[in-house]
């Protein structure tokens, strides 16, 4: 769900693909299948054979996105730190505070259209939706709890059991069910609402200063942001790039997970969908302000060793202000207001 995990992604994934799970299972019926509207601007979505898309398992996974039992006091869940009405981040704050009062060191990430990606996480140490899930949990600096105790806790609820039988037909709680659970909420948040869908969908007309901002957004002489923020549906190339924020990184960035010198940091380019909504930006959280990201493109970066090819070629100071002006302008064209308060991704 956010900034940094400190374990391993050999264990995550060697929890994901433990033993078949365990329990009461019954030969017979099934949960309801879940039927996603994907909305038109965006791809189709591919679910995992093994973690379909159920009425049941999406209700359950967003029960547990909302409920504290995860944490190791009870105190914060999910939701406390990807919170709807700012695009699923954490308000405006650089880092998130964890149960022990302790804050993290990457900025939390938006929670929406996180089928389409890879990898997760800013440095891509998980490799799939079902196994981000617990890195968060297990964080010190985040929910702090111990899995052994999470999935007591949830064994001995009077609800959970029945609501684990619903959706996965067995009353056994593990570890592999409960990412499942919250893997099938999280994708079906969808975001495709904003005024630049309704444009593509000849549905409304850019003001004069956002179509310069898409000229500019997409000149490889001026913005040049198409390279990374692909234009179109998910404005992410989901690759991990160094973008001179540092001459040399403080951060070891994708490196963590790799181990290579050539991945030092470099972090994983974010989607610009309800970037107005997401501050502050990069993955330190460093800068407050779309103005201060622009800046930073536009005559701020470092001639860090590995910084991508794209920003080394470019000129400094190549946009002017009436430039950035217009990109902010089209950028802000990306908030899909919808998604602040749809009924679907709010606690039930």
């Amino acid at each position: 769900m956010k900034r940094v995990l400190l374990y391993p992604v050999s264990l995550l994934l060697v929890l994901f693909s433990c033993k078949k799970d365990e329990g009461n299972f019954v030969a017979a019926g099934g949960p309801t299948p879940y039927s996603l509207v994907i909305p038109q601007g965006l791809p189709q979505l591919s679910i995992p054979v093994d973690n379909p898309l159920t009425v049941e398992g999406v209700s359950l996974g967003k029960r547990l996105f909302y409920d504290p039992i995860l944490s190791g006091d009870n105190t914060i869940s999910c939701a406390s730190c990807h919170r709807q009405q700012y695009a699923f981040t954490d308000s405006t704050l650089q880092f998130s505070i964890g149960i022990d009062l302790l804050p993290g060191t990457r900025n939390a990430m938006p929670l929406f259209n996180l089928g389409y990606a890879r990898n997760f996480f800013w440095d891509g140490g998980a490799t799939n939706l079902e196994s981000q899930v617990i890195g968060p949990i297990m964080n010190p600096v985040e929910m702090h709890e111990d899995l052994a105790n999470c999935i007591a806790e949830l064994q001995a609820h009077p609800e959970y059991p029945l609501l684990f039988y619903k959706a996965f037909k067995t009353d056994s709680i593990t570890t592999a069910l409960l990412m499942k659970a919250v893997a099938q909420f999280e994708r079906t948040i969808l975001s495709a609402g904003s005024k630049y869908d309704a444009v593509q969908r000849g549905q409304a007309s850019f003001t004069a200063a956002e179509q310069r901002g898409l000229d500019i957004f997409t000149d490889f002489q001026k913005g040049d942001c198409t390279h990374c923020h692909t234009l179109g549906s998910t404005f992410t190339d989901f690759e991990y790039r160094n973008t001179g924020l540092d001459s040399i990184a403080v951060d070891s960035g994708r490196a963590r997970i790799t181990l290579l010198p050539a991945d030092l940091g470099r972090f994983k380019t974010p989607s610009l969908r309800n970037i107005e909504l997401t501050a502050p930006y990069m993955h330190d959280g460093r800068f407050q302000t779309l103005q201060e990201v622009m800046d930073h493109y536009n005559t701020g970066f470092h001639y860090a060793a590995n910084l991508d090819p794209n920003l080394r070629s470019a000129t400094k100071g190549r946009m002017s202000q009436q430039d950035m002006d217009d990109v902010i302008a089209f950028l802000k064209s990306l908030t899909d207001h919808s998604l602040l308060t749809n009924p679907a991704f709010q606690p039930d």
